[in-house]
């Protein structure tokens, strides 16, 4: 008990599994890749693997880490977003309540995971009895949102998102309402920078299908690293939540990450975390 678990979705971009897992590998006790059993969307389309991929998988693990968990993760008769809720659920149930549950989607690159866990374990007590202690870890996006010509574009400001928890009584996704805890880390998110195709293909089939507004792609499409300073609201669902863009000149992950490790105007504050954490236990405090 007590182990760095980290669960990950095997699905139809599993090819960014390439980026996501290694950030991870040392630090973790254990893997886990969750895959529906018939190869189905959470929409219930059908997708291939490449085998290919699984040789890369055989080579990579040479610590024996990695186990591909199978099961059946959709229902016709939930909603997209309900079957995620249910597979991350099913997922973390997998990796063990008592360990730290921590999921990890395969266009998520953390920068520093190290220092993830080494923050992270400052909090161990947590895992003693997790029913009656539920906390639930943020870290911080930076979020990719499209590949131009000669770099990429991204948004602007860190955005928090949730990666850990003690306890999985998920209600959306990965979240679970209870209290959080902020940690100093940032996670590349690749979110909608995909090709075209590959983009509509999630649109159809990701846990927010229904909730996409209907302008965003056709802005998605039009946007590029000349004209992105004249144009305002990028988000998928509410388009203000992404005000701006901001302009790296590089594709390259590691190119990437060493601007977001040096960028003063990326970094998150001392003070921001502690005022974030002190809201956190006050609001929870008498709860």
């Amino acid at each position: 008990m007590k182990k760095i678990h980290v669960g990950f979705l095997l699905s139809y971009d599993y090819e960014l599994l390439k980026y996501s897992l290694p950030p991870v590998y040392q630090a973790a006790d254990r893997i886990f890749l969750a895959r529906d059993k018939e190869l189905r969307t959470w929409k219930g389309q059908n997708f291939t693997i490449d085998p290919a991929f699984y040789d890369w998988l055989k080579a990579f693990d040479v610590d024996h880490k990695i186990e591909i968990y199978e099961d059946d993760f959709y229902i016709p008769e939930l909603t997209t977003i309900e079957n995620d809720t249910r597979e991350r659920t099913m997922l973390s149930h997998k990796m063990g309540i008592g360990n730290w549950l921590i999921q990890v989607d395969s266009d998520e690159y953390f920068i520093d995971f190290e220092k993830f866990i080494t923050d992270l374990r400052k909090y161990d007590s947590y895992l003693d009895e997790p029913e009656k202690h539920k906390i639930q870890i943020f870290a911080f996006w930076l979020i990719i949102y499209k590949y131009t010509e000669n770099g990429i574009l991204y948004i602007d400001k860190p955005q928090k998102s949730v990666f850990a928890t003690n306890y999985p009584n998920y209600k959306i996704a990965r979240r679970t309402n209870e209290r959080v805890i902020y940690l100093d880390s940032m996670v590349l998110h690749e979110s909608v920078a995909r090709s075209e195709s590959e983009l509509r293909f999630k649109l159809e089939n990701w846990s927010h299908n229904i909730d996409v507004n209907k302008d965003f792609l056709n802005k998605w499409i039009s946007v590029n690293e000349n004209n992105y300073q004249s144009m305002t609201d990028f988000y998928y669902i509410e388009p203000e939540r992404w005000k701006k863009l901001s302009y790296f000149p590089t594709k390259k992950i590691e190119e990437i990450k060493h601007y977001v490790a040096t960028s003063e105007n990326l970094k998150i504050t001392k003070f921001y975390l502690w005022k974030k954490n002190f809201g956190q236990w006050f609001k929870f405090l008498f709860k």
